[in-house]
């Protein structure tokens, strides 16, 4: 049904007024009006929906917000060089411990998109978003340790522990 816009709502008060009596008068201004809060219920109801939807597609685009950042932070990684110099080493160390705040914050950060229907900071709210978040997190942790490795400072060789092993006596 379509909504009377309130100019057509006016011109039809005015038009009953002038022709009828009183009490037909009220009678039909009765149903007007009944009428035209029926449709604006409707249409409080569609809005809320259509604000539900919008905040369950925002979450979704907050959940995959680390991933489209990771071609940017590799071209950091990239122009920083292989070597071990503080300017390669703050992007490192920017790179591994955003995702620990960002997952030691998780339901902090997803509580403006829960539904009306569910706690805000539940463990249970946005589920699905919330792991889709923590494993494009995590995307961003392997990048900051392939990094690691590339530049030699992780123990990945066997020369790397050499102090920890024991050597046996020949008899």
């Amino acid at each position: 049904m379509e909504t009377p816009s309130p100019s057509s709502w006016f011109r039809r008060c005015i038009i009953i007024s002038e022709s009828s009596t009183f009490s037909h008068r009220v009678k039909v201004l009765k149903e007007a009006l009944s009428q035209h809060s029926k449709t604006l219920s409707k249409n409080a109801a569609n809005t809320t929906a259509s604000y539900e939807e919008l905040k369950a597609k925002r979450a979704w685009d907050f959940a995959v917000s680390p991933a489209k950042s990771l071609p940017m932070q590799a071209f950091m990684l990239y122009m920083s060089g292989g070597g071990v110099q503080i300017f390669s080493m703050g992007i490192v160390f920017m790179l591994l411990s955003s995702p620990f705040k960002n997952l030691a914050s998780i339901n902090t950060a997803f509580a403006p998109y829960a539904p009306a229907s569910s706690p805000q900071k539940a463990f249970s709210t946005l589920a699905l978003e919330k792991i889709v978040y923590i494993l494009c997190n995590l995307l961003t942790l392997a990048l900051g340790l392939w990094k690691c490795r590339s530049m030699g400072l992780l123990p990945t060789g066997t020369g790397d522990w050499l102090a920890f092993e024991s050597r046996g006596q020949v008899c």
